[in-house]
């Protein structure tokens, strides 16, 4: 570290030394921060473990008793384009992260998200969706079919309803 006059120079930045510039604090405030796939998480995720994680479903094994006891999350419509008139109505915590498992057993990687609804209870908001649908449609287990649009329709006043 260069000094020049009564200024600490940082030898990184060339520029006066500032406090956040302390590696041992940088190490300090790194370790409080959770990232996921390289990108920082806000603290107020249901999720939030400080650490580094490949995946949401990865951090959700390593904080289980956070994802648990949150019921929030997201309701979300998948579809595959092999079967177009069908689509998967399913919960996470992230529906982006969930179609990151979903591409895994398709060599073609062509599952695509085409709504997510963030809701309050994620468990609730999806029963309440599945009843709906099933109403309207043929349905298989969590595959429904019926026209992408109408599913978002349908979806759409099961939330409001709740």
């Amino acid at each position: 570290m260069e000094i020049v006059g009564q200024t600490r120079i940082n030898p990184k930045t060339n520029k006066p030394w500032y406090y956040k510039d302390n590696p041992d604090a940088v190490k300090a405030r790194d370790a409080k921060r959770m990232w996921v796939n390289g990108k920082e998480i806000k603290k107020t995720h249901p999720l939030y473990k400080a650490g580094r994680y490949k995946g949401f479903e990865e951090a959700a094994f390593s904080s289980l008793e956070n994802y648990e006891a949150n019921p929030q999350g997201e309701v979300y419509v998948i579809y595959n384009k092999a079967w177009p008139e069908w689509v998967k109505v399913g919960m996470a915590v992230d529906s982006t992260d969930r179609l990151k498992n979903y591409q895994t057993s398709s060599p073609f990687r062509d599952y695509a998200l085409l709504y997510s609804y963030e809701v309050k209870d994620r468990r609730v908001a999806e029963s309440a969706a599945h009843k709906r649908l099933a109403k309207e449609c043929d349905n298989i287990n969590e595959w429904f079919k019926l026209p992408h649009a109408v599913a978002n329709e349908l979806i759409l006043e099961v939330i409001h309803e709740h």
